[in-house]
């Protein structure tokens, strides 16, 4: 016995199928020029995230948004710690390491803190703790970069911070989260500093 089967055709294009499969398809289509476009629906925030700059319960600090993937580090959160940790010198003035990056802070400290000269804004964020996590860091230029973009108010608004990005043998990228600045100090200048950390999912 043959299924029963109707036939659509609209300029040209000849659709056939099964009669309550054809319902479906002309109600989508008429759903699809009734309803208001997608753009206007609210996107769905995973259960759990906090919003942005808000404190993230048993992480350290507040949520900095997401970082996508970027060569081995898959995609995270940055977790920005809920204080600074005061003023710090940069450290290793005169001297141009290798193997620093704009974007991974995470790497960065550990070339600093490795390094025979002393990098006390690095060794202060290695150092920090908060809610059993010791992971924390001095945050690459790209990350403080983020946190002005998504929280900017949970940073001081009338100093630069120190990033982990090195500029030259005796400068490094800083930020400033009044306005967003970013530049670069002598590394030998006492700077605020603020511990992030990675909280992968």
């Amino acid at each position: 016995m043959k299924a029963d089967t109707i036939s659509i055709e609209a300029q040209g294009i000849k659709i056939k199928g099964a009669p309550d499969r054809m319902v479906q398809l002309l109600m989508a289509g008429l759903l699809a020029h009734t309803l208001p476009p997608a753009a206007n629906v609210q996107p769905i925030v995973p259960a759990g995230i906090p919003a942005l700059g808000a404190e993230w319960p048993g992480q350290g600090g507040v949520n900095g948004g997401l970082v996508a993937a970027r060569g081995d580090v898959p995609a995270h959160y940055l977790i920005i710690a809920a204080k600074d940790v005061g003023d710090r010198e940069w450290g290793g003035r005169g001297t141009e390491l290798k193997g620093l990056s704009k974007t991974d802070g995470y790497t960065n400290t550990e070339v600093l803190c490795s390094d025979d000269e002393k990098h006390p804004a690095a060794n202060a964020c290695a150092e920090y703790q908060a809610d059993g996590h010791h992971d924390f860091y001095l945050p690459a230029a790209a990350e403080l970069y983020q946190g002005w973009l998504n929280c900017p108010e949970v940073f001081a608004q009338d100093c630069y911070y120190w990033s982990s990005s090195q500029r030259s043998a005796d400068g490094a990228f800083i930020m400033y989260f009044g306005d967003g600045t970013q530049s670069y100090g002598v590394k030998g200048g006492e700077l605020r500093v603020r511990p992030v950390r990675r909280f992968f999912i």
